[in-house]
């Protein structure tokens, strides 16, 4: 499940970048958050319904997100200016630091310390969101190209890897 997962949040973190840099309207991109929220939300589904507690923090985890993405697409949708979703991306933010920390301090794999690192960098591009939108700070551009490149780097390559079974 983590491949799929990966695969299409790169995707749809590719996209919102290139969103971001004005190059894709709103509404059209909006169907890429929707989708990939119901991905991350099924997977979290079937991770709770395994009743371990590695498969619940993994939905706890998966979900952070998956509301974050289909709370972009109802933003797009209403043209929302997105301050509430700026604070949630802080509570992301400040909820990935100790996941990375702890998830650092734990591993004893390179998957593990690669997961450890992703964890950090979502945690600062989560951080740019709330910059971007609650406190207004203009970032856009800088926003953009995080996600375009944190979506390839911790995403879209480990996904596309872990369905190919090379990693």
């Amino acid at each position: 499940m983590l491949g799929l997962v990966l695969l299409y949040v790169g995707a749809v973190l590719f996209v919102n970048g290139i969103w971001l840099l004005g190059r894709i309207n709103a509404r059209e991109v909006a169907i890429m958050n929707i989708f990939t929220g119901l991905v991350g939300a099924l997977v979290a589904i079937f991770a709770v319904a395994q009743q371990d507690l590695a498969s619940i923090q993994l939905a706890g985890y998966v979900l952070l997100f998956a509301f974050t993405y289909l709370w972009v697409a109802y933003n797009q949708y209403i043209e929302a200016e997105g301050s509430g979703l700026g604070w949630y991306c802080l509570f992301v933010a400040i909820t990935a630091v100790p996941v990375s920390i702890i998830t650092l301090a734990e591993a004893d794999t390179v998957f593990l310390s690669w997961l450890g690192i992703n964890w950090a960098a979502w945690a600062v591009l989560w951080f740019l969101y709330f910059l971007l939108l609650a406190v207004k700070r203009p970032i856009q551009q800088l926003a953009a190209y995080v996600t375009i490149v944190v979506g390839i780097g911790t995403a879209w390559l480990p996904g596309f890897l872990v369905l190919n079974e090379y990693i």
